[in-house]
């Protein structure tokens, strides 16, 4: 009788701390959905040592923006297509590179590619596995434009912001949407930050998941933040192909300046980019 009554009341005790632990996750957690998807699309990089990325998959942005105005964001940086800037590292990496030179009037260069008239794709999962560089004033990011950007303009055309972080705090990064009624400090954003890590010191993988009605946004396995329709304060604009962007900035509003402690060159490595499609 006693070790029944023990097993009773170790039984007892497990289901309510069950109870109690799964009311907790319904409460605070996100839904996690299983979604069968199938590769469309992908780059792993694994072109010659020292040679830009494949021209089939990327082209480069070049300059300081088509305003000359740091890309809309006050950036600091000299956007150039050349491979110490952007190339394929040793170990089968994309380096992007942001160095501190004078280069065509700027103090500093870096590297920004996109898949503009290669690959574009409305819904399905999207996500990189990327270590990021780092330090005072380093913007990092892994986004999406929409394609219709050059005859509708931003931000009706839409941008999805999978991964943005701010160089002087490396445990922090943002996913943000920006659309017409919630674009540039109006976005609608979150932040996913790690207490005893950070993003510069390891690989770890940024993903969206895009349906019709929703975007939900990963880091690694977590899903951390879930953004529909009735989250933005303007039109949603998520129904129309956007293309991929990787890119390094150096200064600019959303960072600010670069400072003495900032180390240079800083590169955020990238070991591949996949795009799925939902399939039933």
């Amino acid at each position: 009788m006693k070790n029944n009554s023990r097993i009773i009341v170790s039984m007892a005790i497990l289901s309510f701390l069950f109870i109690t632990l799964s009311g907790c996750k319904k409460e605070t957690g996100q839904k996690l959905e299983q979604r069968n998807y199938q590769l469309v699309w992908s780059d792993e990089f694994n072109g010659t040592v020292g040679e830009s990325p494949d021209t089939t998959k990327w082209t480069f942005d070049i300059g300081v923006g088509p305003n000359n105005d740091g890309w809309g964001n006050a950036e600091l940086e000299y956007y150039t297509s050349r491979p110490v800037n952007a190339s394929i590292d040793s170990n089968a990496n994309l380096a992007i590179t942001a160095r501190s030179e004078l280069y065509s009037g700027s103090a500093f260069t870096s590297a920004r590619i996109k898949t503009t008239g290669l690959f574009e794709q409305s819904y399905g999962r999207f996500e990189a596995r990327i270590k990021a560089p780092w330090g005072p004033g380093i913007w990092p990011a892994f986004w999406l434009l929409g394609g219709d950007v050059g005859t509708i303009g931003w931000p009706q055309c839409g941008e999805i912001d999978i991964m943005e972080i701010r160089g002087q705090k490396p445990n922090i990064m943002n996913g943000t949407l920006h659309g017409p009624g919630y674009s540039g400090s109006g976005g609608i954003t979150k932040s996913f930050a790690f207490e005893n890590a950070r993003f510069d010191v390891d690989f770890h993988l940024f993903a969206v998941e895009w349906g019709k009605d929703y975007i939900d946004f990963f880091v690694d396995k977590t899903l951390y933040q879930r953004i529909t329709p009735d989250n933005v304060t303007g039109n949603w604009v998520f129904d129309h192909p956007f293309f991929i962007i990787l890119n390094v900035a150096v200064g600019g509003n959303y960072v600010g300046f670069p400072t003495s402690q900032t180390p240079f060159p800083q590169t955020m490595l990238v070991d591949y980019v996949k795009v799925y499609k939902e399939v039933n």
